[in-house]
């Protein structure tokens, strides 16, 4: 029997709702998307068909959540008006994604600055010009999560950064909340439609995303610290030094329940645990599923199909330390995990064309 490549998860509700109807595009209020850096290139083939065709059925304004590589992908959506358009804008960010280089000396990894500089041209290749695009589309609100630095992390130094993160990491052990002290959740909004759930889990504010601001929102949103320099000064919002979205929502495991109305949560996910914030990846406490995901249906690969592609793992950031200076080698292994990952587009399509789905619980 062949492996399945993709698995269904889902909260009580939506297991319901699923067991009743099956999933129907209109169903969808919110898509979040993880941070998580080259691992959500295997969600690439997903996401042509479930932002084009699939969900093109459908009339509904949906939410689109996005950190990191999250808020790049989520962005990438809102280029497309036609299922061609979306094929087309979805591919140039896996393309760009897997081809991406950047200067340094052999053997050693390149510096914050130049990445940032590398990765800030590539967002004006792929968005310039195009903001009003992003924000004007007819159905999909966009939501790019940020962290900002507060007191020590208000601004990036060569001592301060580390110290700061230092006193974030021992603060959240303790509780995500009490981190709330070193970092905050900034979020950045389309202007037409707030988030449709609370933000009262952790310290956060949220500000109207802009022509102005959707690039260098986004960049802050993938500046990994110390792999990237922060993005300081956001125009609209709070003055100060802004990080990867991750840091404080890795998986974006905020209260859906909350919403309003009978409305699902579609989470196409590299795994099946929703991990709050970054520094939290090492407490195995923190990663079981709470009431939050009640409505949530969890998209994911299956991990025993995982190990047929190369190195029997999704592609990571530590691929950059095994294939070094090898770019060639790295991409080949990126692309052809792409090209399997047709498998999930292929097994979600069947599965959605029936009345009933049985999903696994979260």
């Amino acid at each position: 029997m062949k492996l399945h490549a993709l698995q269904i998860h889902a909260g009580p509700r939506a297991r319901a709702r699923l067991r009743e109807r099956g999933l129907r595009p209109e169903d969808v209020r919110v898509v979040p998307a993880a941070a998580g850096g080259p691992k959500g290139l295997i969600l690439n083939p997903l996401d042509q068909y479930l932002f084009g065709p699939w969900l093109g059925r459908s009339t509904q304004e949906v939410h689109l959540l996005g950190a990191s590589i999250g808020a790049w992908r989520m962005a990438t959506a809102c280029l497309g008006r036609d299922d061609a358009e979306m094929t087309r804008a979805f591919a140039r960010m896996a393309d760009d994604y897997v081809h991406q280089r950047y200067d340094s000396e052999p053997g050693r990894r390149p510096s914050a600055a130049t990445v940032s500089r590398g990765f800030s041209a590539k967002l004006g290749e792929s968005f310039g010009g195009r903001e009003g695009q992003v924000l004007s589309h007819p159905r999909y609100r966009l939501h790019v999560f940020t962290s900002r630095g507060r007191h020590i992390l208000g601004r990036e130094g060569r001592l301060r950064t580390p110290l700061g993160y230092t006193g974030a990491f021992a603060a959240n052990l303790l509780g995500r909340r009490v981190m709330g002290a070193w970092l905050e959740r900034v979020v950045f909004s389309d202007p037409r439609a707030p988030l449709p759930m609370p933000l009262v889990d952790y310290r956060s504010q949220q500000v109207a995303l802009s022509e102005q601001n959707l690039r260098p929102a986004v960049l802050a949103s993938c500046s990994i610290p110390f792999w990237l320099q922060a993005v300081h000064d956001i125009p609209g919002g709070p003055r100060g030094a802004y990080w990867d979205g991750g840091i404080t929502d890795y998986h974006l495991h905020l209260n859906y329940a909350a919403m309003a109305g009978d409305g699902l949560v579609l989470y196409p996910h590299f795994q099946r645990q929703v991990i709050p914030g970054w520094l939290d990846k090492s407490l195995k406490g923190r990663h079981a599923a709470t009431a939050f995901l009640d409505n949530v249906v969890l998209l994911s690969p299956n991990p025993a199909w995982i190990e047929s592609l190369p190195r029997a793992k999704l592609p990571d950031r530590d691929d950059f330390r095994h294939y070094g200076d090898d770019v060639q080698a790295r991409a080949k292994a990126w692309l052809r995990a792409i090209a399997e990952s047709q498998r999930l587009r292929d097994e979600f399509a069947a599965a959605v064309e029936t009345s009933s789905l049985d999903a696994q619980a979260l």
